[in-house]
Parts: C-alpha cells; sequence; structure tokens
C-alpha cells in the first residue's frame, strides 16, 4: 500500500464533499489550494471560496494563489512532496503543475465523460434532455477533459428534476467516486482507459446571457428542460413585453399542459393565481420567477401585487 501525500484543489461546495470525505476517511491532506478571497456584496467584504471555510475548520495548509505558474507558488507547492493531486471544480492547471506529483493529478468531472467536457456539464445534461449522467475520474493533461479515464458512475435523471438536486446528488455520488479512485491508486491498481473520440460529442458551454435565454418558439419539452437546467442558478430568463413596460424576468419553474390552442406564441394568460404562457403544443404555467429588483416568488404571490395586460407577452 502506497503511503499517499495529497494535494487537494477546488472551490465551490461542490468540491467541499469530496475534500470532507477524504479527511473523514483519514487520508494525508498536505494542501489544500483554492481560489483567492474575493469581494462580495454591497460591502465589498472579502469572500472565503467553501473549500478554504472547511479547509480552515480542519487545520489543514491552505494556499490561495493568483497565478497557478508563479514560481513561489510553484515552489511552495513542491516543498509539501505531494504524491498525488485530486482537482474537483477548480481551474485549468498549467503543465508544470499537473505533471508534478509521482502519481499524478486526476479530476473529477460531474458528467459520463467524453459528453459534456466543459463548464457546465449538469446544466447542460438537463438543458438537451438527457435521463441519465454521471461522474467520471480521469488524470489531467493538456486539454480540458481529455485525459486518460479512471473510473465513472452513471445515475438517472427524473423528469421534474433540475440542476440543484442534481448538483447534489452527483456531488455525493462524485465524493464516493473519488475515495475508490484514491483507494485504487493507494494500491497501485489503476486502469487507464483513453476517451473515445467520436463526432457525436455533446458539449457543456460555458454558461452566458445569450445561451440562457428561453424561446418560447422552441417545442414545449425544450423550454420546460431549459428552465429546469437552469435552475436555480442562473435561472433562465426572458423578455416580459407589458403594456408600456419591457422588462427582464427570470423563471425558474414551470410545468407542461399539453393542449391544442389557437393563440399567439408567447402570450400570458393569468388568473388570480396562474400565470401561463402559450407555447406551440401547449401552455407553460409559471410556478416560479423573479422580476428585476424583486425577490423570487411564486405565480400567485407576484399576482398580488402585479398587474398583467390583458395583451402581456414574453418573448
Amino acid at each position: 500500500m502506497r503511503d499517499l501525500r495529497i494535494v487537494f484543489m477546488g472551490t465551490p461546495d461542490f468540491a467541499v464533499a469530496t475534500l470532507q470525505t477524504l479527511v473523514e476517511n483519514k487520508y494525508n491532506i498536505v494542501g489544500v489550494i483554492t481560489a483567492p478571497d474575493k469581494p462580495a456584496g454591497r460591502g465589498r467584504k472579502l469572500n472565503e471560496s467553501a473549500v478554504k471555510q472547511y479547509a480552515k475548520s480542519q487545520g489543514l495548509h491552505i494556499m490561495q494563489p493568483t497565478n497557478l505558474k508563479a514560481e513561489s507558488f510553484i515552489e511552495e507547492l513542491t516543498a509539501l512532496q505531494a504524491n498525488l493531486q485530486i482537482v474537483v471544480a477548480f481551474r485549468m492547471l498549467p503543465k508544470v503543475v499537473w505533471q508534478m506529483p509521482e502519481y499524478g493529478t486526476f479530476n473529477l468531472h460531474a458528467s459520463l465523460l467524453p459528453n459534456y467536457r466543459g463548464a457546465a456539464p449538469i446544466n447542460w445534461a438537463i438543458i438537451n434532455g438527457e435521463t441519465k449522467t454521471g461522474v467520471s475520474t480521469f488524470f489531467i493533461d493538456e486539454k480540458i477533459d481529455t485525459g486518460e479515464m479512471i473510473l465513472q458512475e452513471e445515475v438517472s435523471i427524473e423528469a421534474d428534476e433540475n440542476a440543484g438536486s442534481l448538483h447534489d446528488k452527483l456531488m455525493h455520488l462524485g465524493s464516493n467516486l473519488v475515495l475508490k479512485t484514491v483507494s485504487l491508486i493507494a494500491e497501485g491498481d489503476v486502469t487507464r482507459t483513453p476517451q473515445p473520440e467520436n463526432a457525436e460529442m455533446k458539449t457543456a458551454y460555458k454558461l452566458n446571457k445569450d445561451n440562457c435565454k428561453l424561446d418560447f418558439n422552441e417545442s414545449i419539452n425544450n423550454i420546460y428542460n431549459k428552465i429546469r437546467g437552469l435552475s436555480p442558478y442562473p435561472a433562465a430568463w426572458c423578455i416580459l413585453e407589458n403594456g408600456e413596460e419591457t422588462i427582464d424576468i427570470k423563471i425558474y419553474e414551470a410545468e407542461k399542459e399539453i393542449e391544442v390552442h389557437d393563440l399567439e406564441i408567447g402570450k400570458v394568460i393569468f388568473t388570480k393565481k396562474e400565470i401561463k404562457v402559450s407555447v406551440k403544443e401547449g401552455y407553460l404555467n409559471i410556478k416560479d420567477l423573479k422580476l428585476p429588483g424583486k425577490r423570487k416568488m411564486d405565480a400567485s404571490s407576484l399576482l398580488n401585487g402585479y398587474n398583467f395586460s390583458q395583451n402581456a407577452k414574453l418573448r
């Protein structure tokens, strides 16, 4: 059995579950690398990453480099004498860093590679209507998410699942997969499998304002999948034309109602408790939404204080 000295790299909550699992299983974490503190909120108070907060609570050695190629950082990393590095939801590493440890540097990715390489695999799996996804561990190489595979585990995506619930499911599945991967490395029993390359692969593009916008001319399933695939963050959005007012709104949850109608696409239909929008195959019943400067609320709460005109439209 190899004596492992591990450096862990990660930043958000998704990474904390893995670090916690390693600590609780008594692995020797000689260093934790996470993002620098960032000013947040109105007071611009410095915000520590979720990984830093957990690492501090465990008394672990923390490093927060702004430049991963900086000589001072490379010297500090070398001094830790780690023989394995584990990366979960961090940034791209330079070769000088990932090739440093004797047993390699491996990454946990929240998809069934080679599909959904990239920044937002959880979101795109739902947006594209997948019924299954999973987690993969692989050794890092020069490109993004292309290295030799170690282990994979799949999980089903429920028909009404959103990105938030799938994130939590994959977070726990992933932490257990990392544990299995580390155990194989400790035993010197790792099988490396090159990732297959084919033209049909789906990509997990970085989310931006353009690809988070709803198009009500799409099929009802595509619109529904996009809403849940972007909920609770960053949230699907569209433009509300309401009388003289034109504003951007965010939609977090909706239900499909398949029905034949002859209404204009995007027309808003409202009662005292419901807000619906007409689409090709029926209606989307909007359950949770957010107007600019307001908190997120359900449809009936919004209708208590907001008036829709008879010609209101979403586009």
